[in-house]
């Protein structure tokens, strides 16, 4: 398993590529507000690890075991921030509160909040009630 750090990276990574259809160190860097040397040694790290080939001066693909992981990555990244949301937590707080928690949680956590999620999705009135809930606990 990645650690945080490989995380962090793994999940940016895929997002550039899927954003602009590659991903540069200077891309990586500027996105995760770090040094390019930074960047380099752990896209060494992570070609070491297979989730990743990175040629220098040529750049970087994901392998299929990086695609699924920072697929998964980023579902999970997305997933926290729904949750907090819908349970009312202030947006100005959520990517900090998601960047906080995201790799203190098992997987099995996150499937169950996932099943939570959809359960709120399923019935708005069930999102509903949660709101009104909150409210009379508020007064």
């Amino acid at each position: 398993m990645p650690t945080p750090s490989m995380e962090d990276y793994l999940e940016r990574i895929y997002l550039l590529i899927e954003e602009k259809g590659y991903a540069r160190v200077s891309d990586i860097a500027e996105a995760l507000e770090v040094h390019p040397s930074s960047v380099t040694k752990m896209v060494q790290k992570l070609d070491k690890s297979d989730y990743l080939v990175y040629e220098r001066y040529r750049g970087l693909i994901l392998t299929a075991k990086g695609k699924k992981i920072g697929k998964r990555l980023v579902y999970r990244h997305d997933l926290l921030e729904d949750f907090l949301k819908m349970i009312g937590v202030d947006s100005d707080h959520i990517y900090e509160d998601v960047e906080g928690i995201e790799h203190h949680l098992s997987w099995d956590a996150i499937d169950r909040i996932g099943d939570l999620v959809q359960y709120f999705q399923e019935d708005p009135s069930r999102l509903n009630d949660l709101r009104e809930v909150q409210k009379k606990n508020e007064e």
